[in-house]
């Protein structure tokens, strides 16, 4: 068992010293631990790089396999030995994230688990009070809360979008600046960073509209009001459908992401809690 979560923790990030500090072992444990079920399977499932690892074939074919495994136990135990009540998880989040991500992937938690209930709440700003207690809290920001928080295994990539109309004017990064720019408030990655990044004058740029969320820029957008810039795994189902474009597949890094933060840590988060959370960074990582 050892062996098994120290390879689905190093799996979940591609690190040895990350899957350390979740399984209170040193790195060292960890490696050990990994090639020790390695020997056992006589079959390698990473392959070490120098600041990371790659899961092998072998590797991402067993993974599926022992994730159900831990579940199943988990789920199992809770119905066996002293569980009372309805098995429930409550998660707030941002509306964008909550609406365009979150709430289209749950089906997939509810066939997993169809014994745990989710109750999700969503605000556009972390600092307002949810209304009930919260278990998880999906955060956007850079993980500097003052808590203990787990990032979900994916970087967040921000791309600009305009309506299908629009983008055939678009044919350089200078020709984002001849339209008016939606801002959503409270994200770091503003236009003035992305354009900075793309090396276009500021001095020709449009009017600035700004919104509180990632769905009110969106739909402006895809009304051709201007150009959004938003979270691409966010965006993902309006470009989708056709409704929003990327001009010129332009794209920049985010400084922010999604972050998961456990009010009452990770140690006292009941076993339901851990399945969700095993389950989100699973979706995460195939953003």
């Amino acid at each position: 068992m050892n062996w098994l979560r120290a390879f689905e923790a190093a799996a979940r990030h591609l690190s040895f010293t990350a899957a350390a500090g979740e399984l209170n072992l040193t790195p060292a444990a960890v490696s050990h631990q990994v090639r020790s079920l390695e020997e056992h399977l006589e079959y390698q499932l990473f392959e070490r790089l120098p600041r990371s690892l790659m899961l092998t074939d072998m590797g991402r074919a067993y993974l599926p396999s022992v994730r159900k495994a831990f579940g199943d136990l988990s789920v199992s135990t809770m119905g066996l030995f002293g569980v009372k009540g309805d098995l429930s998880v409550s998660v707030r989040s941002t509306v964008s994230f909550g609406v365009m991500w979150l709430a289209p992937r749950l089906k997939g938690f509810f066939d997993r688990y169809p014994e745990i209930d989710v109750r999700l709440s969503t605000s556009n700003w972390a600092d307002s009070q949810p209304p009930d207690r919260t278990d998880v809290d999906i955060r956007y920001g850079d993980g500097r809360w003052g808590q203990g928080e787990i990032k979900l295994t994916h970087d967040e990539t921000v791309i600009p979008l305009c309506a299908p109309m629009i983008a055939p004017q678009i044919n350089t990064p200078q020709d984002l600046a001849l339209f008016p720019h939606i801002h959503i408030m409270g994200v770091e990655d503003s236009w003035d960073h992305f354009l900075k990044h793309e090396k276009v004058d500021l001095s020709d740029s449009q009017k600035m509209i700004r919104v509180d969320n990632s769905m009110s820029a969106m739909e402006m957008s895809a009304a051709g009001a201007g150009i959004s810039l938003v979270f691409k795994s966010l965006a993902q189902p309006y470009i989708n459908s056709g409704r929003l474009v990327v001009p010129q597949q332009m794209f920049y890094p985010s400084r922010q992401s999604q972050y998961i933060v456990l009010p009452d840590g990770p140690a006292n988060a009941r076993p339901e809690v851990q399945l969700f959370i095993n389950w989100l960074q699973e979706e995460a990582s195939g953003a």
